[in-house]
């Protein structure tokens, strides 16, 4: 019942098809971004190359991501689009001053952090690169400085984007980073241009125009949101009466996500200790490419992108549905829905991790292998790459599960289960750089992180199918469709990318980008050709749909 005494007219249950639909709007604008952010990336790589140089413009624009992620970010993701979901049917005005009120409140606590972190920038450098000195830590201070605005921006991109989500709006939030990524190219490119010929050496300057550029992609990104906004009919009114307003259940939930994150973010302060120490000990010993935090960094995140593509679009349009499944008690719905997102991202997401991981060499260089790069950049490169591949799969199916927790306003479950990954990530790591060659120290850290990751997924969906299954078919775990799904498509992409390699390899005389074409086709096809005897569903579905598409065509 509302506050009126009026009961809400439920929102109707969105389809699979719809859900798929929304999806793709959602990948295609991820595609764009991606492949723009592989160009910004490309560019970045070739003006700074992945030197120490290069680190500190890679801590210093870091920084504030981790930052706005370890103390709001994530929590808003997780918590903003159940509440306004909930507000939305139980508050007579659809929820409108809730959200005005929510807004409020976090943009206020984001206008505080940003200051209190670019006054503490150099306190905040020193604790991710501790072993920089001299010009090294003077110059990643002031990139900081330049980049620590984000948080702002970041926060506020966020919370509109949720607000679309929640209206089930999902397009503009995937397609405005594209603004960001060529803004950025657009900065170094003339950055490139201008300091042709140089020894490569940042001036005082040159920071500054990077560090101001890269923080002005950001802004623009979170600007083009409101033509989005203003088509969905939202128009927001800050509002401050806080009191008695419901805002306390988010706050707590929020609580719990910012602990999760913070232990995230002690693994990852681990590894950027170790690998920037690493890159430095390197360079000392002379050991050839780049095999420091840059590398770690550029690696991952080109690892990340089928996630970001496919997971994260299809979860997103499912999150609101999933959420008024749990609103109205219907774990049985959340049981389908996760089922579903599990089989149908397992079904691009595991062939992706075969690209990655045989086609790495290929892969990386064609991606990265411009202006400083050179070939052990590469190499070293590709073999973070293949350390982190096959976590991919656990990346995805986690991502997946922590959002049913979400969706049921649980976000205390998943903090405890989360401390399982954190705290092997962080062992693990610390036990590469310790036992490892310099050359080696940092791909064993990926490495670490997959094998944390796959613990990790199975006691969570453990937990997860207690939860929604009910005491009577808890036994039941090891016959789920979704994980019997990505089993089989882990026995196609085996002989799909020997098979893929083997293509890679004999093409490699015409460059990465042929050799990575032509491994890609073979692997695909290969898996394609497997989907009928392993009974791959969701790929021969996608198969027959492209084949009824073609007869139409």
């Amino acid at each position: 019942m509302t506050a009126t005494g009026t009961t809400p007219a439920k929102t109707p249950q969105r389809t699979s098809g719809s859900v798929l639909r929304s999806g793709a709007v959602m990948a295609s604008g991820s595609i764009v971004s991606r492949a723009t952010g592989f160009v910004r990336s490309a560019v970045v790589v070739a003006a700074l190359g992945t030197g120490l140089q290069a680190d500190g413009y890679t801590v210093a624009n870091t920084v504030p991501n981790i930052l706005y992620t370890l103390l709001i970010g994530g929590a808003l993701n997780a918590v903003f689009v159940p509440e306004l979901v909930r507000a939305a049917r139980n508050h007579a005005d659809g929820g409108a001053a809730y959200t005005d009120r929510l807004l409020t409140l976090c943009t206020i606590g984001l206008l505080v952090l940003t200051a209190v972190t670019v006054v503490g920038a150099p306190w905040i450098v020193s604790v991710y690169a501790p072993d920089y000195h001299g010009e090294q830590a003077d110059l990643t201070i002031a990139l900081a400085r330049y980049c620590l605005p984000q948080i702002l921006f970041y926060g506020l991109f966020t919370l509109l984007g949720q607000v679309l989500n929640a209206r089930d709006r999902f397009g503009a939030m995937m397609w405005t980073p594209v603004l960001n990524n060529v803004v950025i190219i657009a900065v170094f490119g003339i950055y490139l241009g201008v300091a042709a010929g140089s020894d490569g050496t940042l001036t005082a300057a040159q920071a500054q125009w990077l560090g101001w550029g890269t923080t002005a992609g950001i802004v623009v990104q979170t600007l083009a949101l409101v033509p989005a906004l203003r088509a969905a009919n939202f128009r927001w009114r800050p509002r401050f009466d806080w009191r008695g307003s419901g805002l306390t259940r988010p706050l707590r939930a929020a609580g719990w996500l910012v602990l999760l994150v913070l232990t995230n973010q002690i693994a990852y302060w681990v590894v950027t200790r170790l690998s920037t120490a690493t890159g430095q000990h390197a360079v000392e010993q002379h050991v050839a490419g780049g095999v420091g935090y840059t590398a770690y960094s550029y690696a991952y995140q080109l690892w990340v992108v089928p996630h970001g593509i496919v997971t994260v679009s299809l979860v997103t349009a499912l999150m609101p549905r999933m959420s008024r499944a749990a609103a109205d008690d219907d774990l049985t719905g959340v049981r389908r829905d996760v089922s579903y997102a599990l089989r149908t991202t397992a079904a691009a997401v595991v062939p992706a991790v075969a690209v990655l991981f045989a086609l790495a060499p290929w892969v990386i260089g064609a991606v990265y292998g411009y202006g400083r790069t050179d070939g052990a950049d590469i190499t070293a490169m590709a073999g973070m790459m293949m350390a982190y591949a096959p976590g991919l799969i656990a990346y995805s199916g986690q991502y997946v599960l922590s959002r049913a927790f979400y969706a049921m306003s649980d976000t205390r479950t998943p903090f405890l289960l989360n401390l399982v990954i954190a705290a092997l990530n962080a062992g693990l790591c610390v036990a590469a750089y310790l036992l490892l060659p310099v050359r080696w120290a940092v791909t064993g850290m990926a490495g670490a992180y997959s094998v944390a990751l796959f613990v990790g997924f199975g006691v969570t969906a453990y937990v997860l199918h207690r939860r929604v299954s009910g005491a009577a078919a808890r036994p039941a775990l090891l016959r789920s469709p979704g994980l019997w799904a990505q089993v089989r498509l882990v026995v196609a992409s085996v002989p799909a990318g020997l098979l893929g390699y083997l293509t890679a390899h004999a093409c490699s005389g015409y460059g990465d980008f042929a050799a990575v074409g032509a491994g890609t086709v073979v692997l695909l096809l290969t898996v394609a050709l497997l989907a009928g005897p392993l009974r791959l569903r969701e790929i021969s579905t996608v198969i027959a749909a492209a084949r009824g598409r073609l007869r139409r065509a």
